[in-house]
């Protein structure tokens, strides 16, 4: 039998990494676990890897997220000697084609397993906004058809009440019907002739709505399925001049990454969206600064997370002073971002405190993050020891949750039946116990 050829691509990149054989194995098998795949190599494996023996491909997969992590930059199947995967999708050219083959993919459950084997790569090239802007080009007209104002009107309205449907019921109602929307009326819109201010106002249209369907993505807990909508809506956002939204959704990014335990990541996207935003109002500031002050805790910097929330604060009493503007951020979500940073720096009896200012101020409409923070409410008071409030808060979380279609939701309600076993002995506890299970099940 014929020898094979040694791996040289992947061996520069091992070579690279300053890892060991055994180290190199550690990494791919927690990656591995992070996207619920366990793996167990050792350094063996990464020994016949580097002298030709092809991974199989959902590991070549995790083998490439494990290097762009450790390098600090993407990795793509090429540069680690890999051959691509047999799924693959050729990338359309263009923007539009790219936006068309995303949401056809989301729509169709037996291609968005190709996008769900991605993982989230805290090494995504994210571009800055003189690059988005000079991607302006990848958008000229199909001149098949011709759109006005109102078309642009009802793109917005359209992603407004998508929006309400995600915050009452969850992404799992709501995504499919944005995915939809944009490969149906959005993208054919986007390729439509038209007057060059029109045409922009609908590219800010649409990079809106595909950051709606990204955050509903991360809902959902697909990850890259979610980062991909991210690159597209800051694409459009570039090419529409609209600096609010690509702000907006560099700071998107940063709630995905910090949300996951990627402080470092969170912390570079919070600063690029905040400095991609010189001239932020009040309420923007606020925005973009309880997400700085979030990630910094992450990463331990207790003296700019501290600084960053006092920021957040001083602007959102700015912004309320002025009334009540429309806006997604407001003191009950400034309230969760004091919440999170007291938690990271350790003080967790705060953390309960601003989590029940947060819950009192948030807004009826709010039913998906009211149970989910609500479950995460429910678990910081059992964590300072107050059971008792604990099982109500979670009875009140219960009372909501089958109305709600969300994987943020699910993976918080499927947690009770563990954190509360040790408390069996406790009625109240038990009660609960039971209920929680019959929930989850149903």
């Amino acid at each position: 039998m014929a020898g094979r050829t040694p791996n040289t691509e992947l061996h520069r990149l091992f070579t690279e990494s300053g890892w060991t054989l055994d180290q190199c194995a550690r990494a791919v098998n927690r990656v591995g676990t992070e996207g619920g795949t366990p793996l167990r190599y050792n350094g063996s494996a990464v020994h016949h890897w580097l002298g030709g023996t092809m991974p199989r491909e959902r590991v070549r997969r995790l083998i490439l997220e494990t290097f762009s992590r450790r390098l600090n930059r993407p990795i793509t199947h090429t540069q680690a000697g890999f051959s691509a995967p047999a799924d693959q999708v050729s990338e359309p050219v263009g923007t539009v084609e790219r936006l068309i083959e995303l949401g056809r993919m989301d729509v169709d459950p037996s291609r968005r397993g190709v996008l769900g084997a991605g993982l989230f790569s805290v090494a995504l090239t994210v571009p800055g906004w003189p690059d988005v802007v000079a991607r302006a080009e990848g958008l000229q007209t199909g001149k098949t058809a011709r759109i006005g104002m109102n078309d642009v009107q009802m793109v917005t309205a359209m992603t407004e009440r998508v929006s309400d449907l995600d915050d009452e019921f969850g992404g799992r109602y709501a995504r499919p019907m944005a995915a939809s929307f944009l490969i149906n009326t959005v993208a054919p819109a986007l390729h439509a002739d038209g007057p060059e201010d029109v045409r922009a106002a609908m590219r800010s249209a649409a990079s809106d709505l595909c950051y709606l369907t990204g955050y509903m993505a991360v809902d959902e807990g697909e990850h890259h399925l979610a980062q991909q909508y991210y690159l597209k809506a800051l694409e459009l956002a570039g090419a529409a001049n609209d600096h609010l939204t690509y702000c907006t959704t560099l700071r998107g990014m940063s709630v995905q990454a910090v949300d996951l335990g990627h402080g470092t990541q969170a912390m570079r996207l919070a600063d690029a969206a905040a400095a991609a935003s010189p001239q932020a109002g009040p309420r923007m500031r606020a925005f973009l600064a309880g997400q700085q002050a979030h990630a910094a805790a992450q990463t331990g910097d207790r003296v700019n997370a501290l600084r960053y929330i006092d920021e957040a604060e001083v602007a959102m009493d700015r912004a309320e002073s002025r009334g009540k503007a429309l806006g997604s951020y407001d003191p009950a979500s400034l309230h969760y971002h004091v919440s999170q940073v007291r938690f990271e720096l350790g003080d967790f009896r705060g953390a309960v405190e601003a989590l029940q200012e947060s819950d009192r101020e948030r807004l009826s409409v709010y039913r998906r993050d009211r149970v989910h923070r609500r479950g995460l409410l429910a678990e910081r008071q059992l964590q300072v020891g107050h059971l008792e409030a604990a099982c109500q808060t979670w009875s009140l979380a219960l009372d909501e949750y089958p109305m709600v279609k969300s994987g943020r939701a699910d993976e918080r309600m499927k947690r009770v039946p563990t954190l509360l076993h040790p408390y069996l002995r406790n009625s109240t506890a038990r009660d609960l116990y039971d209920r929680a299970r019959r929930a989850i099940t149903a």
